[in-house]
This record gives C-alpha cells, sequence and structure tokens, in this order.
C-alpha cells in the first residue's frame, strides 16, 4: 500500500494501539449516537474471574484516556 492510501487509511488525528507506548490508546470511534452495548459479562469463576479484570482495568484506562488524552492532556469530548 502507498503511503498516500495508508495516510487516508488511517486519519489525521487518530489513536492507534500499536502506536501507544503501553500497546493501548483508549481511542474510542464509536458513534456518539450510539449507546454502547456489552455483548459479554465474564464470571467471576475461573479463567474469566481475569478476563473481567482486565476488561474492568481496560474501561478505567479508556476513561482515564478519554479524560486526559494519550499524552497526558486533558480533553474535551
Amino acid at each position: 500500500m502507498n503511503a498516500a492510501a495508508t495516510a487516508l487509511l488511517r486519519g489525521e488525528g487518530n489513536q492507534y494501539d500499536p502506536d501507544a507506548a503501553d500497546g493501548f490508546s483508549g481511542a474510542d470511534y464509536f458513534p456518539d449516537d450510539l449507546e454502547h452495548q456489552r455483548f459479554y459479562r465474564p464470571t467471576r469463576n475461573g479463567y474469566e474471574a481475569g478476563i473481567g479484570e482486565r476488561l474492568e482495568h481496560l474501561a478505567r484506562l479508556r476513561a482515564e484516556r478519554q479524560r486526559h488524552g494519550a499524552d497526558g492532556e486533558r480533553t474535551e469530548r
């Protein structure tokens, strides 16, 4: 893919997980007029407990990064 096509697909100003230092940008490109839905609710049992903890951790990171941006600057959404 050429550079122009890559730039068009990536979008100017967008944040991407692979570009973040810890692999998680916290970017949310879900349409504002649609309500988020939760399709998976892990139990507190066995392996699913760890999955639930990870999902909670990522939700906290996403909320923090949406408030402060990936670079620590406070942003408006």
